[in-house]
C-alpha cells in the first residue's frame, strides 16, 4: 500500500525560501532584459548624436564676399557665348579661373588666392551663366573659402587659419551658408568641392539592377520550392544550399562577381551593372527564404477553396496565394535591399572604389556607391573630409531609414490576418 502524499505546507520555511529565490531570479531576468534594451538604445543614441553633431557642419560652408570687376578682366567671351550649351567650356577657356584668383589677390592682398577654394571660380561661372550681363560690370559674389579656413570657421583650426578667420570676420566678409553643392556634386580632391550626388546616383542605379534581377528570380524560386517542388533529397539539398548562401560572408559574393562578371564575361569594371549583378547574387537567397515563409503562411483553405470553384493550380498560385503573400515578400525584399545598399566589401572586390568625379549616366559608366564613398573619404588625411564623411553617413542612414519605413508601411498596409 503506497504512502499517501501530504499537502504542501506553503508557510514552511523551505517553501518560502524557494519562492523567494524564484521571484528574485525573475526580477534579475527582467532587469537584465531592461539593461540590454537601455544599452542598445544608448549605443544607438551615441551613434546618432556623434554622427549628427559631426556631420551637420558638412552641410554648411563658409563663404567670403569677393568683389570682382569682370569688365576690367576682359575675358575672351561674349554674353551670347555663355547662353548656349558650350558656356562652361567658353568661360573655362576665357581665363575665368585666373581672373577670380587676381580678384582675390586684389581684395585680400598677397596670398589672397589661397584664401578661396579651388572651386570658387565655378561659383562665379554659374553666376555669369545665370546673368551674362555681369561680364560688363563690377559685382560682388560670395565664393567658398579654402578647406583649412572652412574648418577653422566651423571648429578649431590651425593658428594661421584661425587668424585669417578672425581677420575676415572683422572685415565683415565671412559668412556661413547652406552647402547645396554637397547634395548635387560628385567626388573631388578638394573637400570644399565634394558632393554626395555621384555616389547616391551610383547606389540608385546599382539597386535598380539588383531588384530587377533578384526580385522576380527570388519570388519564382520561392513559389516553385513551396508549391510545386517534389519532396525528395534533391529539394532538401537545394533548400539547405539556399539557407547556407544567405549566411555566406558578402566578400565571397564579391569574389564570385569578380571571377564571373569581370573575369569570364569581361563586363566593365566599376559599373553599376556589375555591382547590381553581384548584389543580386547576395540578396536572392534572402528573398527566397522570406518569400517561402510568406507563401507558407497563406492558409491551405485558400488554395482548397480556389480549387473547389474550378481554378487551375497556376490560377491558385498567381491569383490567390501570391497576392496574399506579397506583403511579406515585399517586406523581406526591402530589408534585403537595405542590407545590399549598406554593403561595401563585395563592391570593393569588383573595383567600385575608384575616384569618380562625374555622376554616372548609364549602367555601364564608371561609378561608386555611398558606402564605398564613405570608406574613401574616411581614409583621407585632410581634416575637411572628416565632417564630409559624417555628413555622407547621415545621408546613408536617411536612405536606409526610408527603406525600412517603407517596409513597415507595406507590411501594415497590406498585411492580412487570418
Amino acid at each position: 500500500m503506497s504512502k499517501s502524499r501530504l499537502p504542501t505546507d506553503w508557510k514552511a520555511a523551505s517553501v518560502q525560501r524557494r519562492t523567494r529565490r524564484r521571484y528574485a531570479a525573475e526580477r534579475r531576468f527582467r532587469l537584465m532584459g531592461l539593461a540590454a534594451v537601455w544599452l542598445s538604445a544608448g549605443f544607438l543614441a551615441f551613434l546618432l548624436v556623434s554622427m549628427v553633431s559631426e556631420g551637420l557642419s558638412g552641410f554648411r560652408q563658409a563663404r567670403v564676399t569677393l568683389p570682382i570687376d569682370l569688365a576690367a578682366a576682359k575675358l575672351a567671351v561674349t554674353p551670347q557665348q555663355v547662353r548656349g550649351r558650350g558656356a562652361d567650356l567658353a568661360l573655362a577657356g576665357a581665363g575665368l579661373e585666373g581672373a577670380v584668383d587676381r580678384a582675390a589677390t586684389q581684395a585680400f592682398g598677397p596670398g589672397g588666392a589661397d584664401l578661396i577654394s579651388d572651386g570658387a571660380w565655378l561659383v562665379v561661372r554659374d553666376a555669369i551663366e545665370a546673368d551674362p550681363a555681369l561680364l560688363r560690370r563690377r559685382t560682388t559674389i560670395a565664393v567658398p573659402v579654402a578647406s583649412a579656413i572652412d574648418v577653422a570657421a566651423k571648429h578649431d583650426g590651425t593658428p594661421a587659419a584661425e587668424a585669417i578667420v578672425t581677420r575676415l570676420k572683422a572685415r565683415g566678409v565671412l559668412t556661413m551658408g547652406w552647402s547645396a553643392g554637397f547634395l548635387t556634386a560628385a567626388d573631388a580632391t578638394d573637400p570644399t568641392r565634394v558632393g554626395i550626388w555621384g555616389a547616391l546616383k551610383g547606389s540608385l542605379l546599382t539597386m535598380a539592377v539588383t531588384i530587377a534581377l533578384a526580385f522576380p528570380i527570388g519570388v519564382l524560386a520561392a513559389l516553385y520550392l513551396e508549391e510545386y517542388a517534389p519532396r525528395n533529397r534533391w529539394t532538401d539539398l537545394i533548400e539547405v544550399s539556399i539557407n547556407n548562401l544567405a549566411a555566406v560572408p558578402s566578400i565571397i559574393f564579391g569574389l564570385l562577381g569578380l571571377a564571373v562578371f569581370l573575369g569570364t564575361f569581361h563586363l566593365p569594371r566599376s559599373a553599376p551593372l556589375v555591382g547590381g549583378l553581384t548584389l543580386a547574387l547576395m540578396t536572392m537567397p534572402v528573398i527566397v527564404i522570406t518569400g517561402r515563409n510568406a507563401i507558407k503562411a497563406v492558409p491551405p483553405s485558400i488554395r482548397d477553396a480556389a480549387l473547389a470553384v474550378g481554378a487551375s493550380p497556376v490560377q491558385v498560385v498567381f491569383d490567390h496565394v501570391l497576392p496574399l503573400a506579397l506583403p511579406g515578400i515585399l517586406t523581406g525584399t526591402i530589408i534585403g535591399m537595405a542590407r545590399a545598399l549598406g554593403e561595401t566589401a563585395p563592391l570593393l572586390m569588383i573595383g567600385m572604389r575608384a575616384f569618380i568625379a562625374a555622376p554616372p549616366s548609364r549602367l555601364t559608366d564608371p561609378a561608386t556607391v555611398l558606402p564605398v564613398q564613405i570608406f574613401l573619404w574616411s581614409d583621407d588625411i585632410d581634416r575637411g573630409f572628416v565632417e564630409k564623411t559624417s555628413a555622407a553617413i547621415i545621408v546613408l542612414l536617411v536612405v536606409l531609414l526610408a527603406m525600412n519605413g517603407l517596409a513597415i508601411y507595406l507590411r501594415n498596409r497590406f498585411e492580412t490576418r487570418w
